[in-house]
C-alpha cells in the first residue's frame, strides 16, 4: 500500500478494542485508506452503511474491523445456540468469500471469534459439520448459505451484524431474491448493524440498501476516473491470428512476474495456454469449470509467484485480491464496458502501479466505443514494432477435464434446491461468456 493511497487518519486513533489493533498491526496497516476513513467513524457509531468505492480500496478491512469492534462490545444475545452466527458476510463469488475469511482470520486473530466459511463447488459435508459445531462469523456465497438454512443446520435469529460486499455484482450473478431471502430471516434492521459495500451504487444497490437496512449513510469515495489513476493502459489493434505472437512477444520484452491474460472464451483459453506452455511460460487456466480445490491450488500458486501466467474468463475479473499482479492483457476485449474497468483493477491494487495492454481485433473491436465512452477516456493507442511479434513454437496440447457429476458440491442441483449457480462463480445470465 503506497503512501499516496492513504489518509492522516491512524487506525489507533479509531477507538478500536486492543485486540482489533492486535490484528491490524499484524496485517501491516497503521494508516486508513479513504473509505475506511469515512466509513469506520459511522460504523463504529452503530450506524448503518451503503458505501461505494473502487476495486482494492480497502473495503474489506473497513467492514471487518466495523463487524468486529460491534461484535466485542455488544453480547451475544441470551439463550443463543452455537448454531446461530452473530454476524453473517455474504459474498457473489467464492473466491471473494475465500479472500474474506481469509482477512478476517488475520485480523480477527486475537478475538477469540470463530470465523465460518461455506461456498459451493467442494467441501459439503466438511462445511455443514463447521456450522453444526458453532460460528460466531459466517462468511460465505448466498446458494449454499440457503441449503444448510433449509436444511436447519442453522438459523439467523442471532445475527447482530449483516454485511453485503459487492452488492452490484450479486444484482449481475441473479442472486438479490436469495439475498431478500436471508434478510428476512434476520432480526429487523434496526436491532442490527447494517454494512453494504459496492463499486457502484447504482439506484437498485441503493434501493435494496433503504429496504433491508436502518437509515443507511450514503458514503461515496469517487475518483475523477472510472479506472485507477495508476493502471497504465495501452491497446493495440491487431489482426486475430497475430495476437498470439503479439501476446508472446510482449511476454519475452517484460517481466511477467505476475501476469493475468483474460479471454472471453473456454475455448481461447485452452488455445492461450498451449502456446504458452509451448512458448517457455509455465501458466494455468482459471475458468468457471475447473474444480474449486485445483482452482485454489492455482490461486496459491500464482500468489506465490510459483505460476507466473494465469489465463482466466470473467469468473476471476471480480472479487479477487492478489498482492503485486505487474500486468493485465485483455486478450479478448471483454463485451461488456464494466468488465474492463473490473479486469484492470486486478492490478495496481491498493496505490500500486500496474500495467494493463489491451488488444482490439476483428471479433471484439466492437466493444472499443462502448469502453471508452464507460471510462472517460480513450485508451492511448499504440502501433507494434515488428520484433513483438514472436516466432511462435507448437503449443502444448490440453484436454477438459470431464464434466462433473451433480450432487452435493458438483455442479448439479444441491439438495436444499436451486441450481448450480450458486457455486459462487456462475454467470447464467450471459451464456456468451465462460
Amino acid at each position: 500500500m503506497t503512501e499516496r493511497h492513504l489518509t492522516t487518519l491512524r487506525f489507533a486513533e479509531l477507538g478500536l478494542a486492543d485486540v482489533i489493533l492486535r490484528g491490524v498491526a499484524d496485517a501491516g496497516f497503521d494508516f486508513c485508506t479513504p473509505i475506511q476513513a469515512q466509513t469506520l467513524p459511522v460504523a463504529l457509531q452503530g450506524q448503518d452503511i451503503a458505501g461505494q468505492a473502487q476495486t482494492g480500496t480497502g473495503k474489506t478491512a473497513a467492514f471487518l474491523l466495523a463487524l468486529s469492534q460491534h461484535l466485542l462490545t455488544h453480547p451475544a444475545p441470551e439463550g443463543r445456540r452455537a448454531n446461530q452466527p452473530r454476524a453473517l458476510v455474504l459474498a457473489p463469488t467464492r473466491e471473494l468469500a475465500i479472500q474474506i475469511h481469509s482477512d478476517a482470520q488475520t485480523l480477527g486473530k486475537h478475538l477469540g471469534l470463530v470465523f465460518g466459511l461455506v461456498y459451493g463447488g467442494t467441501g459439503y459435508d466438511q462445511q455443514r459439520k463447521s456450522l453444526e459445531d458453532g460460528v460466531d462469523v459466517l462468511i460465505g456465497t448466498p446458494g449454499r448459505i440457503i441449503d444448510y438454512f433449509k436444511q436447519h443446520v442453522f438459523d439467523l435469529r442471532a445475527a447482530q451484524v449483516i454485511v453485503l460486499d459487492e452488492a452490484d455484482r450479486m444484482f449481475d450473478l441473479g442472486f438479490i431474491k436469495d439475498i431478500r431471502f436471508l434478510l428476512r430471516r434476520c432480526p429487523p434492521p434496526e436491532q442490527r448493524l447494517g454494512l453494504l459495500f459496492s463499486a457502484t451504487l447504482s439506484h437498485r444497490v441503493t434501493e435494496l440498501a433503504y429496504e433491508h437496512m436502518n437509515n443507511p449513510r450514503l458514503i461515496k469515495v469517487e475518483s475523477e476516473k472510472v479506472t485507477a489513476d495508476r493502471v497504465r493502459q495501452v491497446l493495440y489493434h491487431t489482426a486475430n491470428d497475430e495476437k498470439v505472437r503479439l501476446l508472446i512477444g510482449l511476454l519475452k520484452h517484460m517481466d511477467p512476474r505476475r501476469s493475468i491474460v483474460f479471454v472471453n472464451t473456454k475455448r481461447d483459453a485452452d488455445r492461450v495456454w498451449g502456446y504458452l506452455e509451448g512458448n517457455g511460460f509455465s501458466a494455468a487456466i482459471l475458468s468457471g469449470d475447473v474444480p474449486q480445490n485445483k482452482r485454489q491450488a492455482l490461486l496459491e500458486r500464482f500468489q506465490s509467484g510459483d505460476l507466473p501466467v494465469l489465463v482466466a474468463t470473467d469468473v476471476a475479473a471480480r472479487g479477487l485480491h492478489i498482492p503485486d499482479v505487474s500486468h493485465v492483457f485483455n486478450y479478448d476485449l471483454p463485451q461488456d464496458a464494466e468488465d474492463y474497468v473490473h479486469r484492470i483493477g486486478r492490478t495496481a491494487r491498493l496505490g500500486a502501479e500496474g500495467d494493463a495492454i489491451s488488444f482490439a481485433c476483428e471479433t471484439y473491436v466492437y466493444s472499443l466505443p462502448d469502453i471508452e465512452r464507460y471510462i472517460g477516456h480513450k485508451i492511448p493507442v499504440e502501433s507494434p514494432s515488428a520484433e513483438l511479434f514472436a516466432v511462435l513454437q507448437p503449443p502444448v496440447k490440453t484436454e477438459r477435464p470431464p464434466r462433473r457429476p451433480g450432487g452435493p458440491g458438483g455442479g448439479g442441483k444441491r439438495p436444499g434446491g436451486g441450481g448450480s449457480r450458486h457455486a459462487g462463480g456462475g454467470q447464467r445470465h450471459r451464456p456468451r461468456k465462460a
